[in-house]
């Protein structure tokens, strides 16, 4: 058996997210009809993750383990050929036997873009959360640094026990390298960077921080919502289609 890693692509406007499941479209399931079609094999491929519905993909990471003799190059114009246009596999390349996509991901980068202009493009809107309202932006960039750091993230993770064991992890314990704001044109752009994020994590955080944008709540409460390790201590969820996982690091 080969172990093969693909990282691809993908626009999750039209899945209901990565994992795969019995009617709706998703992500991994579509991954996975294509890759039977092409090795006549049963295969699910692992994901470095589980994006959720509406949330998109640069550079996922996913793993399978087949007996094909395709050349792992040929993988990538065959797979492009089968799949939607969607979704879009950037490359394949063969691995070592211990590599898995998820357990043996060190890091995580997740991008979220809010768009500030009065009028969304129509061509933004399946990429950005529309958001033209007033916001104190320095503000957003205050409380965002104090989650960098090694922190129980259990108030901005969804109430999922399930999700949050994915990872393998027991506690809800995640550490922070970066978080930042920048402003780009008329978006405005979360960049995150970690060991792991939990279920909604991220989308927890910008609902957040855009309450201290709002100023509803000070940059200096964001370590409070921490302390308290409680879900309705922190923001409403911010939009899937905002949300991009840009890069898996190994």
């Amino acid at each position: 058996m080969r172990n093969l890693k693909i990282v691809l692509a993908y626009d999750g406007s039209e899945y209901a997210g990565w994992q795969v499941q019995p009617d709706p479209a998703t992500v991994q399931g579509t991954l996975a009809s294509a890759l039977g079609r092409l090795t006549g094999e049963k295969v699910l491929p692992q994901g470095s993750g589980r994006t959720d519905a509406g949330v998109h993909a640069l550079a996922q990471v996913a793993s399978f383990e087949t007996a094909s003799s395709i050349p792992a190059e040929n993988f990538v114009k065959a797979l492009n050929d089968i799949l939607p246009a969607s979704i879009r596999v950037l490359e394949v390349s063969e691995i070592p036997a211990g590599f898995h996509a998820r357990k043996s991901a060190r890091a995580k980068i997740y991008r979220y873009c809010i768009y500030r202009g009065a009028i969304c493009p129509p061509f933004l809107a399946r990429y950005v959360w529309h958001y033209p309202y007033p916001l104190d932006e320095d503000a957003m960039k205050r409380a965002a640094g104090l989650v960098v750091g090694e922190h129980d993230f259990t108030s901005f993770a969804a109430v999922d026990a399930e999700r949050e064991r994915e990872d393998g992890e027991v506690a809800n314990v995640r550490q922070i390298f970066s978080s930042v704001w920048v402003r780009e044109g008329d978006e405005l752009v979360y960049s995150v960077r970690g060991t792991g994020f939990l279920h909604h994590m991220v989308r927890n955080l910008v609902g957040t921080f855009i309450l201290a944008g709002k100023g509803t709540l000070k940059p200096a409460d964001v370590t409070k919502i921490l302390e308290a390790r409680n879900r309705s201590a922190a923001g409403a969820t911010a939009p899937a289609n905002g949300l991009f996982l840009v890069q898996v690091e190994y």
